[in-house]
């Protein structure tokens, strides 16, 4: 009964490791896999630890020391027989501004957005990159089937070629003619077989063991998640854009950071002192503000260096947005040509390259056709059904980058609100 059991069980588990992998199946398992976003997960979480500790206000300083110490004469290193003798200990305390605690409260928080964003990114390059390598092995698995299929039909007519030959029916060059169609099929199965195993390893570098796992049915890639009329719009929402957004925002911040940077922050010190047993103890009080005499070539400078920021972050952002809607309209137009042009070669090409085939194939039969014209009529089938499997790879290569330039499945993010703090709301 327990040998039964195993058996039971490891035939579950074969069953369970040979089930087909869809695309949605490797996008989970690659995003579950992912190791970069846990790292933008801690990047931001960093980042809203040091936005609590950057509101803070400074560390007091604690100060002790001796003044007036003699060090010749009678009271030499004596700490209570001169008068002017004092030990002292004290505290002081820098009061930074309210507004300068917030703003650098508020830059960490922004930092912290921008960490999230970034995922969202890495999240659509992951689901991406998975998207094309299960691509890329799907159709070299199937250009595998078609060469598989014209090696068989090859195999036939050799047999048949000498078959001819000894019967006296055909001539020698027939059968050569015949086995140099198939040494050159077997050369091309050896290409896509090494492309097959080319994209295996692809694939298994982001779903791991079951990158080898037979492939469930390819996706439907008629149809794409982007507006042709209104991509700027979309487009704003893109990571890598709204990334750059981020890193606007940080910048505004540091500017009404160097603005407030023209206003002091004054220090307090509060300090007492201890005499001999003879004289008084005594008790000091001393306010510290620093001077900003030279403010045009110091904080002025500062200031006008965080706006330069601010315009090289938004013209960054600017030319990024319309590289990235020139980039996508070409890449829609080649989409919807690659559409088009596999309803033709489904509509027509390919039934006339069958048709084709079939003619002569009826023609050779009846002695009207010559082996070398079959011969040419199958090669013709071959490459036409190639080219149609190719066109549909590079078809559904863009579609995968239109679809997935985007996060599947996640939240659209606020990140327009002032000063980097994010409104997050999941879009319906």
């Amino acid at each position: 009964a327990l040998a039964v059991l195993v058996a039971l069980i490891g035939l579950a588990a074969h069953q369970v490791q040979a089930a087909p992998l869809t695309l949605d199946d490797a996008l989970r398992l690659a995003q579950d896999r992912s190791r970069m976003l846990p790292a933008q997960e801690a990047l931001a979480a960093a980042s809203r630890e040091m936005a609590v500790a950057a509101g803070q206000r400074p560390d007091p300083t604690l100060k002790a020391g001796i003044n007036n110490l003699p060090i010749d004469g009678p009271d030499r290193f004596s700490l209570t027989r001169d008068f002017m003798t004092m030990r002292r200990i004290g505290v002081m305390q820098e009061f930074t501004r309210d507004e300068k605690r917030q703003l650098r409260t508020r830059r960490y928080e922004a930092e912290a957005d921008k960490s999230l964003v970034e995922k969202d990114a890495a999240v659509a390059a992951i689901q991406r990159d998975t998207a094309l390598a299960w691509l890329d092995r799907y159709y070299a698995e199937a250009m595998a089937v078609l060469i598989g299929e014209q090696l068989m039909q090859i195999d036939l007519e050799i047999i048949a070629a000498e078959s001819a030959y000894r019967g006296g029916r055909g001539s020698q060059v027939d059968v050569f003619t015949a086995q140099s169609v198939r040494a050159g099929l077997e050369d091309r199965a050896s290409e896509i077989g090494r492309r097959t195993r080319t994209a295996e390893a692809a694939l298994g570098r982001w779903v791991g063991a079951v990158g080898d796992v037979p492939l469930a049915g390819k996706p439907d890639i008629d149809s794409v998640r982007l507006d042709k009329e209104a991509l700027e719009t979309q487009l704003v929402r893109h990571p890598q854009i709204a990334v750059l957004g981020q890193r606007e925002l940080i910048a505004e911040t540091e500017v009404k950071l160097a603005q407030a940077n023209k206003k002091s922050d004054w220090s307090v010190e509060l300090m007492y002192s201890q005499r001999g047993p003879a004289f008084s103890n005594m008790v000091s009080m001393s306010v510290s503000i620093p001077l900003q005499w030279d403010q045009k070539n110091r904080q002025d400078r500062e200031l006008s260096s965080r706006r330069a920021m601010v315009e090289q972050a938004r013209a960054e952002r600017d030319d990024m947005l319309r590289a990235h809607v020139a980039e996508i309209r070409a890449m829609l137009a080649e989409w919807e040509s690659g559409r088009e042009r596999l309803a033709r070669y489904a509509r027509e090409i390919v039934p006339l390259s069958k048709q084709r085939t079939q003619a002569v194939l009826a023609a050779y039969r009846g002695g009207k056709s010559s082996l070398t014209e079959l011969l040419g009529a199958h090669r013709n089938e071959v490459d036409v059904r190639i080219q149609a499997v190719q066109l549909e790879m590079d078809t559904a290569r863009v579609w995968a980058q239109l679809n997935f330039m985007f996060p599947d499945g996640t939240v659209h993010k606020d990140v327009s609100t002032p000063l980097g703090v994010s409104r997050w709301k999941e879009a319906k």
